[in-house]
């Protein structure tokens, strides 16, 4: 019987790029938004800067994103509830693929309209603890010319992801560059890293 990871995974290790519209269930990525939503509505998201505390340029052009650092502490089932996938799917890819992962980290994140996320690759250039790049998307009825798709790049080509509910895209955090197109309506995600600490 396959895993319910197996379709991300072997899709990685088809392209470097995973994918999976069906990481998450209808259940849980409608609630995981209502609790962006809410933290939004909260005042509770904040706006993102680039690099870590070493290096860290809060007066960027390059993002404009809003995000909430998640934890299971947190009160709320479905962030909870999400946190538990992650560690199935880290012990499931630590046992399939023996990647030694052994620590994670996540946040959500919301594009308010206009906003963007220009070409980068996600691990500091003075911490190589990100191993993995998760991303999930919490969004309902997106078409093309809503904008804000991933676009993923390598080797010479660009591959393209509608930020979709339910769908989740998994690449090395090290080696792929990607961007985040402008967005002409709100989008939602949750973004995480993979570690070895």
């Amino acid at each position: 019987m396959n895993n319910r990871f197996d379709l991300l995974i072997d899709s990685y290790l088809d392209n470097r790029v995973g994918i999976d519209t069906g990481f998450l269930n209808k259940r849980l990525s409608n609630g995981l938004q209502q609790n962006i939503l809410q933290l939004q509505c909260d005042g509770l998201m904040m706006a993102a800067g680039i690099g870590n505390g070493e290096v860290k340029d809060t007066r960027q052009k390059i993002r404009g994103d809003k995000i909430y650092w998640m934890n299971k502490d947190h009160e709320n089932i479905y962030e909870r509830e999400f946190l538990l996938l992650v560690e199935e799917f880290i012990h499931h890819l630590n046992q399939t693929c023996y990647t030694g992962i052994n620590g994670y980290e996540f946040h959500y994140a919301i594009y308010e309209e206009g906003s963007f996320y220009k070409r980068h690759t996600d691990q500091f250039k003075n911490d190589h603890n990100r191993k993995y790049s998760l991303i999930n998307y919490l969004n309902e009825n997106w078409l093309e010319e809503d904008g804000g798709e991933l676009y993923v790049y390598q080797q010479g080509a660009i591959q393209k992801v509608l930020p979709c509910s339910q769908t989740a895209v998994f690449f090395k955090s090290s080696e792929m560059e990607h961007e985040v197109m402008k967005a002409n309506r709100q989008r939602m995600s949750i973004s995480g890293w993979l570690k070895r600490v």
